[in-house]
């Protein structure tokens, strides 16, 4: 694990949730839990993909928080600013795409040319689909989640259908039976994007 952009994270130790927080949080937690014997496996997972992720718990706390990466800090919007001559610095990557003929012609048309308007493009259907990809992205964390930890309880491939239809009621009465901890997790994951997911 090179670098992480989420900000939350949990561990459990078995079917009971260990910690919640920041990455140098949960991993001095699990640090310290690791050591009791008899102690449950213990999974740390990434919430905001929901895959377990592995971390190098060896010497002191300062030592593991050293060795864990740094959080991928999201680039903010470029405010207003003097811009000087030349063209403006907007870490462009340069790549192919491949278009018919007469998609180039109509871009080409387009005032500032071909790459102002395959940028305005992107960005406006980057606008109108923000709220489905929240959720995709809450619903996947949430299967990858329960598959690790619910994969064998009963009802799991009747509540992974209807995670996936976004049919909450169904999900949370066919996830009553489950641990506690794993449930409120679960829905926790979805309610980062739909608070309605949460009330039980």
């Amino acid at each position: 694990m090179n670098a992480t952009t989420s900000s939350q994270f949990s561990a459990f130790a078995g079917d009971w949730l260990l910690a919640s927080g920041s990455l140098a949080e949960v991993a001095i937690a699990v640090k310290m839990a690791s050591g009791n014997a008899g102690h449950a496996p213990i999974l740390i997972f990434d919430d905001a993909s929901g895959h377990a992720i592995d971390l190098d718990l060896r010497g002191s706390h300062r030592d593991i928080v050293a060795r864990l990466p740094p959080p991928v800090i999201p680039a903010a919007p470029a405010g207003p600013e003097a811009r000087g001559r030349g063209r403006p610095k907007l870490g462009v990557v340069a790549r192919e795409v491949t278009l018919l003929p007469r998609h180039w012609d109509w871009l080409n048309a387009r005032p500032g040319g071909a790459s102002v308007a395959l940028r305005k493009l992107v960005e406006d259907a980057r606008r109108a689909t923000a709220d489905a990809d929240r959720m995709r992205a809450a619903r996947d964390a949430a299967y990858h989640f329960m598959s690790a930890l619910a994969g064998n309880r009963p009802g799991f491939e009747e509540a992974s259908r209807a995670l996936f239809a976004g049919n909450a009621a169904r999900l949370k009465d066919l996830t009553a039976a489950w641990p506690t901890d794993i449930r409120s997790h679960l829905l926790r994951l979805l309610s980062a994007v739909d608070p309605g997911e949460s009330n039980s």
